[in-house]
């Protein structure tokens, strides 16, 4: 592959506008994927159709010109800003005489790069098989019958069927350490609970400060990037609301919990971000790990306050976490880069009297404060909560002569 002077991979995008609003910026997000992925952008073709060509998706013309400018720069990839059927692909290969991808592998090729930890890597190759098996057409020579490949698989298998039957075996194996994986985690849920210790997680669109957040608040060390999909692995720490923690005499009179049952730390999760049009095969395969911020408690929903579509991302963030079944955990809205725009941190409260918005900047540490405040009088609501509930479960239990 033709290789730029800075040592990246070369590439020509593509990108069809079928209409939609957010097109200019899918457009934009995918030089970002492009540039994440270590490839250089040598050009950009753009076209406008009603609906995608069954056979090319762009169109016979369109892909005339997208021929033309790779035989110009000899460009050994180019990437298209959409998913394509295997057909498409296949036939944009043949056509286009160069190597094709469509967003979802390059977004897929990205998390592969940034998979660090056992899970990480194997939810990546998950989410790479799921993509691989609808990709599975007959190519070449090798379809005709395997009748002699003896251990392999039966009499007159072919080529394709040994294909998939080899996939679905690695899959199964996947699936089954994540369950494993899951199950551990489920464990460490399972004893934060018993330690009653409040379990937040941040989410927010890739990019948005998450990770600088996080490394603020619980004083980690979490790589941090201008990229997108900078953190891939989900990182836990406990955090302390320093100087705000509850005392004995916060009880008032209940003799019921004891002082031991009050939240004295908090577990803040750092997770992957999300972006619009995240493939369904990523959501799936990073199922177990987004289950911890189904279990959270409380939802810090970190927002670049400095993007003129933030209303977008945060409508897209909304749109994934009610696919994994976390839309009704509280969320405050944290909005970070309060610094690029010159405004002040401040806090909002919603009409019950509780901080639903923070401002603030994570780089400079402006505005942690009320977030800081924000967590502790989460906190203290849930405290009280459990506190009636448990004295509602005693006098209840001694009703029925429990003791």
């Amino acid at each position: 592959m033709r290789q730029t002077s800075a040592g990246a991979m070369a590439a020509v995008l593509v990108s069809i506008d079928f209409g939609e609003s957010d097109y200019s910026d899918s457009l934009e997000e995918l030089r970002l994927l492009a540039e994440t992925a270590g490839v250089r952008t040598l050009a950009v073709v753009e076209g406008k159709r009603q609906r995608p060509d069954a056979a090319l998706f762009a169109g016979s013309g369109k892909v005339q010109e997208i021929a033309e400018t790779v035989e110009r720069m000899e460009v050994p990839l180019v990437i298209f800003n959409h998913d394509l059927s295997p057909a498409q692909m296949r036939n944009l290969t043949t056509r286009l005489n160069t190597r094709v991808i469509d967003r979802t592998m390059l977004i897929l090729d990205i998390f592969a790069q940034r998979a660090q930890s056992h899970e990480g890597k194997v939810q990546v190759e998950l989410a790479q098989l799921r993509y691989l098996a609808t990709r599975l057409v007959g190519q070449g020579v090798d379809m005709g019958q395997q009748k002699f490949a003896v251990g392999a698989r039966g009499p007159g298998e072919t080529k394709l069927e040994l294909d998939r039957r080899k996939l679905d075996k690695r899959v199964h194996l996947l699936k089954d350490r994540l369950e494993k994986l899951k199950h551990q985690r489920v464990v460490q849920r399972r004893a934060r609970n018993r330690a009653d210790v409040l379990s937040v997680s941040i989410v927010g669109y890739t990019n948005a400060g998450k990770s600088t957040l996080f490394n603020r608040l619980t004083r980690a060390n979490v790589y941090v990037a201008d990229q997108l999909f900078a953190t891939l692995d989900t990182t836990s720490r406990r955090m302390s609301t320093e100087g705000q923690e509850l005392r004995e005499g916060d009880a008032e009179d209940i003799e019921y919990p004891p002082a031991s049952f009050l939240r004295k730390e908090i577990v803040v999760s750092d997770t992957v971000g999300f972006i619009r049009h995240l493939p369904h095969s990523l959501v799936a395969a990073f199922r177990s790990t987004l289950e911890e911020t189904a279990q959270a408690d409380l939802l810090l929903h970190v927002v670049d306050a400095n993007n003129a579509n933030r209303d977008d991302q945060i409508a897209e963030v909304n749109k994934v976490l009610t696919e994994i079944g976390a839309a009704d955990i509280p969320q405050i809205l944290v909005f970070n880069k309060i610094d690029l725009q010159g405004t002040p941190p401040s806090v909002q409260r919603d009409g019950y009297g509780r901080i639903d918005r923070v401002f603030l900047s994570a780089k400079s540490g402006a505005g942690l404060d009320g977030l800081r405040l924000a967590l502790s009088e989460a906190r203290a609501a849930r405290q009280a909560v459990a506190r009636v509930e448990n004295q509602t479960n005693r006098v209840s239990d001694t009703n029925y002569g429990i003791e």
